[in-house]
């Protein structure tokens, strides 16, 4: 059971406003506090009410005395923790925590990324360096963008833990009138799926920069899910039905949106950005861009049949040519 109903979101992006806006529109009882790294972001919007950098056209509800930059303090008065930070920026965020801190915690993670170094998916990385338990873990997939969640239109996400009730539990928590919730026990399929689907969007994002039309793309896509099924069931073998909103839904919505960042991203490697660029001008984090060396190290371990992982890696790392690599991937698939 959570307690009293004490939620800490982490982070201070597009889709940490969606979760406060979540939390706050669910009638369920709950005290939220918010962790900014940016103190002139949270001195805004506890003036304000508003974030000034992403979705500010949400209505924050949560207290101004409930949003910090102290994140031990927050940790605190919490017992439920919802880490939304980029993956590759998860340590640096976390600097200073201890696994005393999270004693008696229960930790939600919407982070769709791998943490760089350690290789380890979030739900991994906080058992082994924070001693959290998969029964007092949870996860929030797709398919979901943060965009229409500000926009009211109806989205579908799943929770997953390794305690079904607790995440039966959380998910009335987030439940309103435009988002529905399942539930599932699969983390590791659920995480990987939707880390997979980032570097999936980048590469549907880079056909569309050079030239492909819808008619590829649905092909690539076809072969994406069928190379998540292969990773994700060599990772963690259970009986998963790869169909299911968590895989195929959030696959889709990402690869195909205008909403997605991974695919924009993507879309300006297609037309000849080079990666600094194309970060700087997004001026946010392309998750799938530190995913894919990531996963390209981990299946040093499974060997799984991944041409399109393997052919964004030699993009984005290897400086290959993305409108000969993609030619090349194309004979691959079928």
């Amino acid at each position: 059971m959570i307690g009293k109903n004490r939620i800490l979101v982490v982070g201070g992006g597009s889709w940490d406003t969606a979760n406060i806006k979540m939390l706050s529109d669910n009638p369920v009882k709950k005290e939220i506090y918010w962790w900014m790294r940016s103190e002139t972001a949270a001195d805004h919007i506890r003036q304000f009410g508003h974030n000034p950098n992403y979705l500010s056209s949400i209505e924050i509800k949560v207290p101004p005395q409930n949003i910090s930059t102290n994140l031990r303090s927050l940790i605190g008065e919490a017992d439920i923790i919802l880490l939304n930070v980029p993956a590759a920026f998860l340590k640096e965020a976390l600097s200073g925590i201890s696994s005393d801190d999270f004693v008696g915690k229960k930790v939600v993670s919407a982070i769709k990324g791998i943490v760089p170094d350690e290789n380890m998916i979030i739900g991994e990385f906080i058992n082994k360096h924070y001693g959290v338990s998969f029964d007092d873990f949870m996860v929030i997939s797709g398919p979901c963008h943060a965009e229409e969640v500000a926009l009211e239109k109806l989205s579908y996400l799943t929770i997953a833990s390794g305690d079904t009730e607790l995440a039966a539990e959380f998910a009335g928590m987030i439940n309103t009138r435009y988002i529905n919730t399942t539930v599932s026990d699969d983390i590791w399929g659920t995480e990987y799926a939707a880390v997979l689907k980032n570097v999936y969007a980048i590469a549907s994002g880079i056909c569309h920069g050079v030239g492909y039309g819808d008619n590829f793309q649905s092909v690539l896509i076809s072969n994406a899910i069928r190379e998540l099924e292969r990773f994700v069931a060599a990772v963690h073998p259970i009986d998963r039905d790869i169909k299911e909103s968590a895989y195929l839904g959030d696959l889709l919505v990402t690869a195909y949106s205008n909403f997605s960042r991974n695919r924009t991203f993507g879309n300006m490697i297609g037309k000849g950005y080079t990666v600094k660029s194309a970060q700087l001008e997004m001026n946010m984090i392309a998750e799938g861009y530190y995913a894919v060396n990531c996963l390209h190290q981990v299946n040093k371990q499974y060997h799984v049949h991944m041409p399109i992982c393997n052919a964004v890696y030699a993009i984005l790392y290897e400086k290959r040519n993305p409108s000969l690599e993609m030619k090349h991937l194309a004979g691959q698939l079928s």
